[in-house]
């Protein structure tokens, strides 16, 4: 919000503008896993050819009923197609920018021994618990609990790093100390837990 004062001799006058406008978020690394981007294009299939027709036939459905002002089943559908149409635009910009990064072809290409995209990290948590994790891409974090963003304060802190580095990270309740215990580019490793 915005406001400026203007003074005159009888009154002061507080002039605000309220704008809708908000600065655009900053779009995540644009690497990904093949596994990430499988995900992504079956989720963009899955919402264009098998979800949007099935609105799209509900809505035209509810729309023969007549009065659209007092039918909340065409109300409901258009908000539905509003929020598929733009989710399969940013599926299908951001899909576009990809890079995908295969691990398994770059496996010559790098040093086996820093901590890069797709890796999985063993880190030792000051308490002595060991925990696999995985730096992955923004768009896929969520696949599994122990991936990590690489844009996440964690995953910037782990890349390039190198077996028995310590890294100390800032989180909600403070800062914590990790030391780098194994690194893998292979399969998923078998993952132990945090004490606690």
């Amino acid at each position: 919000m915005k406001c400026k004062t203007s003074f005159t001799t009888w009154q002061i006058r507080v002039y605000c503008t309220v704008s809708r406008y908000r600065p655009p978020t900053l779009p995540g690394s644009k690497y990904i896993t093949p596994q990430g981007a499988k995900r992504l294009r079956e989720e963009l299939h899955e919402l264009w050819h098998d979800e949007r027709p099935r609105v799209t036939a509900a809505v035209a459905a509810a729309a023969a009923q007549g009065d659209r002002s007092e039918n909340a089943e065409y109300t409901y559908g258009k908000k539905r197609l509003h929020e598929i149409d733009r989710r399969v635009r940013f599926l299908r910009k951001r899909l576009e920018g990809m890079v995908i990064v295969d691990i398994e072809a770059e496996r010559g290409r790098r040093d086996r021994e820093r901590v890069y995209f797709g890796a999985w990290v063993q880190l030792e948590h000051e308490d002595g618990g060991l925990r696999w994790y995985r730096v992955v891409g923004p768009d896929e974090f969520d696949m599994a609990s122990d991936y990590v963003s690489m844009d996440s304060p964690l995953g910037k802190s782990l890349l390039g790093k190198r077996l028995d580095d310590e890294i100390t990270v800032t989180l909600p309740a403070g800062a914590q100390t990790f030391t780098v215990a194994a690194i893998s580019y292979e399969a998923a490793p078998t993952r132990s837990r945090a004490p606690g």
